[in-house]
């Protein structure tokens, strides 16, 4: 990829050059990986260099019209309509999808290497490759197929999924042959961890953040056992001691500090990070204004909305209630943020990136609250609830009180909300309490359904501005509306074929099948 010139005054946008086949080869001088230390270091190149979160974000309900008085990118106004992407900018499609096949390109490089490493045992090496494989493919799978539905999956379309260096594989296959892909890797990964030979654990697939993703992609897979299983691996003994520590978070002076805190290697918290050539940061804290991260949905739907911590900014006991930044149009809380890798000591020249924190103790808990939910095992569900609500609240802010969740009180609550319509007109049918239309699972009304209604509430307000947002619609069939100024408003239905976000137009040119539409 080539270094492209930045404008640093206005927007400070870069365009990355972009690879034209998507399943491109190696350089054919690439020094021969024969050594330990020579894998070790390309592995390193097969963590993807893009970032699903715009994408995902800017489909989901986190993301509103605020007027057309107000500025947007093209690629934010057809993201949010649901259409094709006819932009080519880092976090537009193309960039994303070469971006993850370069990476895969590199994992299988390294793979079909590590019979020629003899001076130590390459396993670790080959988990770390097989798991950056995978992690790969189900962000993709994420963004550009529909949610797992096991009564559908050998239906619905997959994603090349390429395991040799340098050959292409031109065919979609379905869905349920992409998670089969995905699931092999990481099972045939998890035996061969081994952290040590990691020297920055937190960038890599160290075992607490591989056994997450284990966890999460069960959870999607609808393996709940395993996700319940994997999510323990992942958090140890005692996960409320990993959880994110907010009341130090309260303590600190301003946006950048909580910033450097919030994805600092050392915070327990993070068990990944991930870099991206992204504008993300960027777009979440002072981009165009239109379709963006309106007040209005903090208010209504997000950390002012009422649940059982409080409600508002001066009753509430939820941390994230007052740290967050911005006005009206735009409200954001600072997790990520832009940053320029400077490329000249003129500081003109340069990547914009943004790093992201994609596994953490807080969010695998929650997976596994989910997959004890689904199974009904709510005792153990309540406990991993009422340990992220410690985490995140105050004991007493106003005339709010941290809540100790139970089977009575979750009904209580959510039995006295109002349901919101699938077709939301107006401010006031705004709320959380969307109904659910599971995709090839069922849920019980009562107890299961409230209880869901809270865990989906947590990952909403843990997920913020990280995109898995729009997963968590399309998995449990969430109707939403995205009102638009001086138009109809346009709606999202269960099961709907835009959650698989189309594909580039030139994959699709270059004969890969599109993604087909109702």
């Amino acid at each position: 990829m080539k270094n492209l010139n930045i404008l640093l005054a206005g927007l400070g946008l870069i365009a990355l050059s972009s690879c034209n086949d998507f399943l491109d080869k190696l350089p054919d001088d690439r020094a021969e990986v024969n050594t330990f230390e020579k894998a070790k270091k390309l592995v390193a190149s097969a963590y993807a260099e893009g970032s699903p979160a715009f994408l995902m974000e800017w489909s989901s309900d986190n993301v509103m019209d605020n007027g057309k008085t107000f500025l947007y990118q093209t690629n934010q106004s057809e993201v949010y309509r649901w259409k094709p992407v006819t932009t080519t900018e880092n976090d537009d499609p193309r960039s994303v999808w070469n971006n993850s096949y370069l990476a895969v390109g590199h994992a299988n490089e390294v793979l079909a290497s590590l019979s020629k490493v003899k001076d130590r045992d390459p396993s670790p090496v080959r988990a770390e490759a097989l798991l950056c494989r995978a992690w790969t493919m189900f962000r993709l799978s994420n963004i550009f197929c529909m949610a797992y539905d096991g009564t559908k999956a050998d239906q619905y379309l997959g994603l090349p999924y390429p395991k040799e260096p340098g050959v292409s594989v031109n065919e979609r296959g379905t869905l349920k042959q992409l998670y089969e892909n995905i699931n092999a890797d990481i099972e045939e990964a998890l035996p061969l961890l081994d952290d040590s030979y990691l020297t920055a654990p937190k960038y890599h697939f160290n075992s607490r953040a591989a056994y997450a993703f284990a966890a999460r992609f069960n959870l999607y897979y609808g393996q709940w056992q395993k996700a319940i299983d994997y999510a323990t691996k992942s958090l140890g003994s005692t996960p409320s001691a990993d959880l994110r520590n907010w009341a130090h978070y309260k303590t600190l002076s301003g946006s950048i500090d909580i910033h450097n805190a919030y994805i600092s290697s050392s915070e327990k918290a993070n068990y990944m990070l991930q870099t991206a050539y992204s504008s993300l940061g960027r777009l979440i804290s002072s981009g165009a204004l239109r379709f963006n991260f309106a007040q209005l949905l903090v208010e209504k739907e997000l950390f002012w909305a009422p649940m059982p911590w409080g409600r508002g900014s001066q009753n509430n006991t939820l941390y994230q209630s007052r740290m967050l930044y911005g006005n009206t149009q735009l409200t954001f809380f600072p997790k990520i943020m832009s940053e320029i890798q400077y490329t000249n000591a003129a500081k003109t020249t340069g990547y914009i990136h943004s790093l992201d924190a994609v596994l953490t103790a807080d969010e695998t808990l929650l997976v596994r609250a989910e997959a004890e939910i689904l199974l009904k095992n709510y005792t153990a569900a309540l406990a991993d609830m009422n340990a992220w609500v410690v985490s995140h609240t105050e004991e007493t802010v106003g005339s709010a009180t941290r809540p100790t969740l139970t089977e009575a009180s979750i009904n209580s609550f959510f039995n006295g909300l109002s349901t919101v319509p699938a077709k939301v007109m107006m401010d006031a049918q705004m709320g959380v309490k969307k109904p659910l239309h599971p995709q090839g699972f069922s849920v019980e009304d009562g107890t299961q359904t409230n209880m869901l209604y809270a865990l989906l509430q947590m990952r909403r307000i843990e997920t913020w501005q990280q995109g898995l947002r729009f997963q968590d619609i399309k998995r449990y069939g969430i109707e939403i509306t995205h009102r638009i100024d001086g138009e109809d408003p346009i709606y999202f239905v269960a099961g709907d074929l835009r959650g698989a976000i189309q594909l580039p137009s030139d994959v699709i040119n270059s004969g890969l099948q599109a993604n087909p539409r109702n």
